[in-house]
C-alpha cells in the first residue's frame, strides 16, 4: 500500500479539505487546494525515502537489533480500551474539524468542517460533511456508495462492497474523495494506530467539554506525531484528535474534537442508504487524477 501504511494513508489524506474533488461540482479553489496537499503527501513520502537511504552504510554488514516501539502501560491501556468501544456495531458521533496547511503563496489556510457520522459495522457508514468548503453526504449500504451535492444538486454512485475501510478505499480511488477519520472504523483501530508507532506516552492529563481525559501522545514512524484525548475510563472514548507533520513545511496539522458518541442505539438501515430527490442529476465520477496533475472534462 504505497510508502503509507492504512493509518498514514487516511491521516495524510486529513490534511487536504474533505470535499469531493469531481471536477464538474467543485471550483478552481478546491481542485487547487487538493492539488497542493497531494503534493505535500508526496513530499512527505518522499522525505521518509531519502531518511532510509541517508542512513549511513558503514554498519550493513552488521544485523540489525530488533525494533522494541517504546509505548508506555499507560498509553497501551488506554488504545485498548479505545479499540473495544469503537468496535461496537452501531457508532454515531459529530465532529468539529479544522484543517490547516500553507497556501501556494506560504499563507496558513484554515479550513473547517462539522462532520456527522453514522455507522454500523462492519459494511455500512453515512457521513454528512458541512464547511468552509461546500456541503456534501456520503452513504454506503454494503453494495453501493452514493456521494451526494446538495447545494448543486448533483449525485454520484458506484458499485462497492466489502467492510468500511474497504469501500472507503474504494470512495477515495474511484470518486477522490476522503474521509480523514475512517481510521476511526477501521476493524481495529487500535491496532492501526499502533502499527506505526515508534513511541507512545501519557502526556498528562486534561478536561475535555467537562470531561477528564488522558492526554496521549503517540510519535510515527512517519514522522507524523498523533494526539488522543480520551476520557479516563475503561471505555477510553475519544474526545479530541490532532496530527501534526512536523517533517513538512509550516507543519499542516489536522484538529478533530468529538462530541455525542453513542454507541448503543440500534441503528436503520435507512441511515445508509441514498434516495435521490427527484430533483438532482446523476453525474459520472472521473477517476482519481494523478499526483501533481490536473485533468479536463
Amino acid at each position: 500500500m504505497e510508502v503509507c501504511n492504512g493509518l498514514r494513508r487516511t491521516l495524510a489524506k486529513a490534511r487536504r479539505p474533505a470535499v469531493a474533488t469531481h471536477r464538474s461540482v467543485d471550483g478552481a479553489a478546491a481542485r487547487g487546494a487538493t492539488t497542493m496537499l497531494r503534493n505535500v503527501v508526496q513530499t512527505a513520502a518522499f522525505g521518509v525515502l531519502v531518511g532510509f537511504a541517508t542512513l549511513s552504510t558503514a554498519r550493513a554488514d552488521e544485523p540489525a537489533p530488533p525494533f522494541k516501539p517504546a509505548i508506555s502501560d499507560e498509553a497501551a491501556t488506554a488504545i485498548s480500551q479505545m479499540g473495544k468501544t469503537l468496535h461496537a456495531r452501531d457508532l454515531s458521533v459529530t465532529a468539529r474539524t479544522v484543517s490547516v496547511y500553507l497556501d501556494e503563496f506560504g499563507q496558513p489556510l484554515h479550513i473547517f468542517h462539522t462532520i456527522k457520522i453514522a455507522a454500523r459495522r462492519p459494511d455500512r457508514i453515512a457521513v454528512k460533511f458541512i464547511g468552509d468548503d461546500g456541503r456534501h453526504d456520503l452513504f454506503y449500504d454494503g453494495k453501493a456508495a452514493s456521494v451526494f451535492f446538495p447545494d448543486s444538486k448533483k449525485y454520484m454512485t458506484i458499485p462497492a462492497s466489502g467492510d468500511i475501510p474497504s469501500a472507503l478505499d474504494e470512495i477515495g480511488d474511484k470518486l477522490d474523495l476522503d474521509f480523514p477519520l475512517g481510521v476511526l472504523f477501521a476493524g481495529s483501530p487500535d491496532e492501526v494506530l499502533l502499527d506505526d508507532t515508534m513511541a507512545a506516552w501519557q502526556v498528562g492529563t486534561a478536561t475535555v467539554d467537562g470531561i477528564e481525559c488522558r492526554h496521549l501522545l503517540f510519535s510515527q514512524k512517519s514522522g507524523i506525531d498523533v494526539e488522543l484525548w480520551v476520557e479516563k475510563n475503561d471505555a477510553a472514548t475519544p474526545h479530541r484528535l490532532v496530527v501534526t507533520y512536523p517533517l513538512l513545511q509550516g507543519q499542516p496539522s489536522f484538529v478533530a474534537e468529538f462530541t455525542g458518541w453513542t454507541t448503543e442505539l440500534p441503528l436503520s438501515d435507512s441511515e445508509f442508504t441514498f434516495e435521490p430527490p427527484a430533483d438532482v442529476k446523476k453525474i459520472d465520477p472521473i477517476p482519481a487524477v494523478a499526483s501533481g496533475t490536473e485533468g479536463s472534462r
